[in-house]
């Protein structure tokens, strides 16, 4: 049995997965010679693709083999009609484009992220020998052990955050909470 195709634009789309969607509009049928255009905008890319006819509706369906090019980001997208050099917009939204699960992208919050560097510079008691040093009139100045530990310790406790948050989101319990019964 076929999914029925939704009547609306997604909000959110995996990069290499198709697009589709049926996009009515009273105002302006395709069956009457308008067009259908989007245009996906993010602060380093933009994508353009077309809607065609089917009645007077509008059947948008971007094959895989086109989005998996879509790099993954938000995206603010606009509608636009068209027919003999009038166009209009007549919707306008956001998108968030997902990775594919086989590209190489570093999904890790930024709390993440950092926790691993600072650990891995712990880890090295090289990195720890020298808290400043001046070559040739150049100086660099490395943050002290202190400050490293409480900044190890606030990104740690971001990221335990996201994990719980995470865990409630699939349903699962709160790590941090204890629960008790008491009986009689």
């Amino acid at each position: 049995m076929a999914a029925n195709t939704p009547t609306t634009e997604p909000t959110a789309l995996i990069a290499g997965d198709t697009a589709k969607w049926l996009k009515t509009l009273t105002d302006y049928p395709a069956s009457e010679g308008w067009t259908l255009s989007y245009s996906l905008v993010s602060a380093a890319n933009r994508i353009n693709f077309s809607a065609t006819a089917s009645g007077d509706i509008y059947l948008v369906a971007v094959p895989a083999a086109t989005t998996t090019a879509w790099v993954s980001g938000s995206y603010e997208w606009r509608a636009q009609v068209s027919k003999s050099g009038e166009v209009f917009t007549v919707a306008t939204g956001s998108i968030v484009v997902q990775p594919s699960f086989g590209s190489a992208v570093d999904n890790r919050s930024h709390a993440r992220k950092a926790l691993t560097n600072i650990e891995a510079y712990l880890e090295n008691a090289g990195n720890l020998s020298a808290a400043s040093y001046e070559i040739a009139g150049r100086k660099l100045q490395r943050i002290n052990l202190p400050e490293l530990l409480a900044l190890r310790d606030k990104y740690k406790g971001e990221v335990d955050r996201e994990e719980v948050a995470a865990n409630v989101g699939r349903g699962l319990p709160d790590r941090r909470r204890i629960m008790v019964r008491f009986g009689a």
